[in-house]
């Protein structure tokens, strides 16, 4: 057994699941501002990129030196991105993040499910705001991995005026992003999954698409793309919604965000029902459906980066065979470790899904 789970998880545990979380990203926090003393960084970056896997792989037009990523939400405001890297992860992406800054619902809003290894949180795009990421990048500098951005809509602001919104945070962020994700599909904001619909969808997708590319053009630079997706999608609404990212040229899918459903849960799970969305080992036979969909849907004309579930380098090979490019964790981290990241990374390096490479 690690040393993670042997002795820092049970001692983590002890806390409410909000404070640890606050606890091990403002460590990594510290880390990450040692890494910004430039005498530290030069001593430190080459025994990371020693021990990362040899290939790496070319998605979304980026150079990606692992398959596996920091999903949205585990870092929401950048607070710790020269620290995740060192961990073997291969890109990082930060958010949701929101045009308004905004507290987030009410606590307790996080809760463990131990014994099915999964999280539920109903935490409400807690964050600092757009602008105040924009600070904080800019202030920061190129980092080591692709870095992608997720943007979704303030509380505050009506579903009816929720493109301004959007667009307010992809013009002060863009030019720092490897890529932008656009995030309908969290359950926590209310009316948030109607932007899904294809309707919604198009209207929203036609300003941001056509907003990328003029900052695009005036940065020198492309920036593609990608929308998250909820796993409680039927088939029909998934095609709808893909059919709709098809012809707006949108570059990737992110499959899947938590879900609503409860029936994936162990009999008498005693945090069952708790409001939110459910991370973790239950929600990876469904995502393994999303993502199996969305690439026999899409075929290469778009990147899939899977997440949902992903506790094991099997868990990530399983993604990649049902279709995804790349695989994004979060809470197999809170169970497994980050012992866990390298691991996955070395089983990816060199795997290809069953349509080929990208």
């Amino acid at each position: 057994m690690s040393a993670y789970r042997s002795v820092v998880r049970p001692l983590l545990f002890r806390l409410d699941a909000e404070r640890a979380h606050g606890l091990a990203v403002g460590g990594l926090s510290l880390a990450s501002r040692a890494l910004q003393v430039r005498p530290i960084r030069e001593r430190v970056a080459p025994l990371a990129l020693s021990r990362r896997p040899a290939s790496g792989t070319e998605v979304l037009g980026l150079r990606f030196p692992t398959r596996v990523g920091v999903a949205g939400g585990l870092d929401k405001d950048g607070r710790a991105l020269r620290a995740w890297p060192l961990l073997g992860f291969g890109f990082v992406e930060v958010g949701t993040v929101t045009a308004h800054a905004q507290p987030g619902n009410a606590a307790p809003r996080l809760f463990r499910l131990q014994r099915d290894e999964a999280v539920i949180n109903r935490m409400g795009f807690n964050n600092r705001g757009s602008a105040a990421l924009a600070e904080r990048l800019a202030k920061l500098g190129p980092l080591t991995v692709p870095l992608g951005i997720s943007i979704g809509k303030s509380k505050v602001t009506p579903v009816e005026n929720a493109v301004d919104d959007y667009l307010t945070s992809l013009r002060r962020l863009h030019r720092y992003a490897d890529y932008v994700a656009v995030n309908v599909s969290s359950p926590n904001t209310p009316g948030l999954r109607s932007l899904q619909d294809a309707d919604a969808l198009r209207s929203l997708l036609d300003a941001l698409v056509s907003e990328s590319a003029s900052l695009s053009a005036a940065d020198g630079r492309s920036v593609p793309l990608v929308v998250k997706v909820a796993p409680d999608l039927t088939s029909s609404a998934l095609d709808e919604l893909l059919e709709v990212c098809l012809g707006h040229g949108v570059a990737g899918i992110i499959a899947a965000n938590t879900t609503l459903r409860r029936d994936v849960l162990s009999p008498g799970e005693l945090r069952a029902s708790e409001a939110g969305g459910l991370s973790g080992r239950p929600l990876l036979p469904r995502a393994l459906e999303v993502v199996r969909q969305v690439r026999s849907r899409v075929g290469d004309r778009m990147a899939v980066i899977g997440v949902g579930g992903v506790r094991t380098s099997d868990d990530a090979l399983r993604m990649v065979d049902a279709g995804a490019d790349l695989v994004q964790v979060y809470t197999g981290l809170v169970y497994q470790g980050p012992g866990m990241v390298r691991s996955i990374a070395r089983a990816l390096d060199g795997a290809s899904r069953p349509v080929g490479h990208r």
